[in-house]
């Protein structure tokens, strides 16, 4: 197994609205949720702990941005006197069942399987935001919570390629380039990213048990040049 590796300081751009480094936001959500019962329920969370440590910064959910005449949704929009924020949050989870958090609540994870899924929906987010950031005082943060091991550690050697080969999320590995899924057979999943994104993943919770460990990976995206 990998150990997380401690992320550094970041610059402004790799705080949330440019005001709040994302390591506060995380410090202050597990102490009361170390757990969620949905991808809702961290969204929630989220806000509410960002507006806890920063109450000039306000968060909206599920926010349409136009685009040729149609809306995408953001998952988040982060708005500070310091700049803005589109969030993007994953979810992904085995079973686990237990007591967590403060007040005491009763939790059961069910299994989300499909890891290879996970990843492509993960690297789709980056994509995504790096159309949205396309304002210079604008930043983007794809952010995933999970337990499933499998998604932070990478595959052990000598395995075959697998279909998501391009799409590994482990620790260490840097996203960058064109993502074929299948080697290419399969184009609807081909991603093209414009940044590099070195991967780290963050500790967030221990609970105990099997799948009781909680890992969150975070990848800010900034406007690339000429968008600014």
């Amino acid at each position: 197994m990998t150990t997380p590796t401690p992320p550094s300081s970041g610059t402004d751009r790799e705080k949330i609205a440019g005001q709040v480094p994302l390591d506060d936001v995380l410090a202050h959500l597990r102490m009361s949720r170390p757990i969620f019962h949905s991808e809702a329920d961290l969204q929630h969370g989220f806000a509410r702990a960002l507006w806890e440590v920063a109450p000039d910064v306000r968060s909206r959910l599920e926010v349409p941005i136009r685009r040729d005449d149609r809306a995408e949704y953001l998952d988040a929009l982060c708005l500070g006197p310091a700049g803005r924020t589109a969030i993007e949050f994953k979810y992904v989870t085995r079973r686990w069942s237990g007591t967590a958090g403060t007040p005491a609540e009763e939790y059961d994870l069910r299994n989300h399987g499909a890891p290879d899924v996970a990843r492509r929906d993960f690297v789709r987010d980056v994509e995504r935001l790096e159309r949205f950031c396309d304002q210079g005082d604008q930043n983007g943060l794809a952010l995933l919570v999970t337990n499933e091991a499998s998604l932070w550690n990478p595959q052990p050697p000598g395995r075959a390629r697998t279909r998501d080969d391009d799409f590994r999320i482990h620790q260490g590995r840097t996203l960058s380039g064109t993502l074929l899924w299948a080697e290419g057979t399969y184009s609807p999943n081909t991603r093209v990213l414009r940044g590099e994104y070195p991967l780290a993943w963050r500790p967030y919770a221990q609970l105990g048990g099997a799948g009781g460990e909680f890992r969150c990976l975070a990848v800010f995206v900034n406007p690339m040049p000429g968008q600014t």
